[in-house]
This record gives C-alpha cells, structure tokens and sequence, in this order.
C-alpha cells in the first residue's frame, strides 16, 4: 500500500511540474503581455512592475523542488500555498470585477474565470493530499 500512495505523490508532483513549467513558459513567451495584463488587475496593478518576474520564478522554482524526493515535501508545500493564493486572487475576480484577461497563459487562459477556479480548487485538493501522503509516508519508521 505505501508503494502505492508513494505512486500517487510521485504522480501529482509530475502533474504540478508539468503545470508550473507549462504556465512560466506561457508566460515568458508572451511576458509583455504578461505583464499588462498584472496591469490591469485592480488588485496586482501596484505591483505589476516585480510579481510578473516573482510568478514566473516561483513557479520555476516551485517545479525544480518537486523534482526531487528531499525537497518534495517542500515542493508540494509551495505548490499548495501558490495555488491556493492564485484560486483566492480568481474567487476574488470573479466576484468583483468583468472582463478582466485572464494572465495565466496557454491553454489556462482560454478556461472562463469559473471554469478556471474549479481548475484551481481541484489543484488545491491535489497539492493537499500528496503533501499529506508524502508527509505521512516519507518518515522513517521507527
């Protein structure tokens, strides 16, 4: 059983991977863009000058960790939390704002801000569970 849970971690941590590398390099493809469109958010407008680059690396870095079993549970740490800020920033959006471009990239940025939060929530639950599995099944046993 621990050969399978140890699976499933491995397998959501290649699926973040696969996320984070496809959404920053989106991002970097067309970071003009990118960056207008953080512009335009009447939450992030502030900061539009430094979070385009910050996200971008995040995500990076965020894929690099999970890349490896030692810095997993970190990896799967930074995953959640960033998912998490990102699905709160898209329950705000959408409660708040119209018409706002969705700055996420590629195939992301083509999903409706509803169809993009249940996106975002089911990544959330992801993280959550094989942060939880990794934790639970990454200790020595004493």
């Amino acid at each position: 059983m621990k050969k399978v849970k140890t699976r499933v971690v491995e397998f959501i941590s290649y699926f973040f991977i696969l996320l984070f590398c496809y959404a920053s390099i989106s991002k970097i493809m067309d970071f003009e863009n990118f960056q207008i469109q953080i512009s335009e958010s009447p939450l992030l407008s502030a900061y539009a000058g430094f979070l385009p680059f910050a996200i971008v690396v995040l995500e990076l870095i965020i894929a690099g960790l999970l890349c490896y079993r030692k810095t997993r549970n970190v990896g799967m740490i930074g995953s959640f939390i960033l998912m998490l800020i990102f699905t709160g920033y898209i329950f705000y959006i959408i409660q708040t704002s119209e018409n706002l471009p969705c700055s996420c990239g590629g195939i992301l940025e083509k999903m409706s801000w509803n169809q993009h939060l249940i996106f975002n929530i089911g990544c959330v639950l992801l993280a959550a569970i094989a942060l939880a599995m990794n934790i639970k099944y990454s200790r020595p046993v004493k």
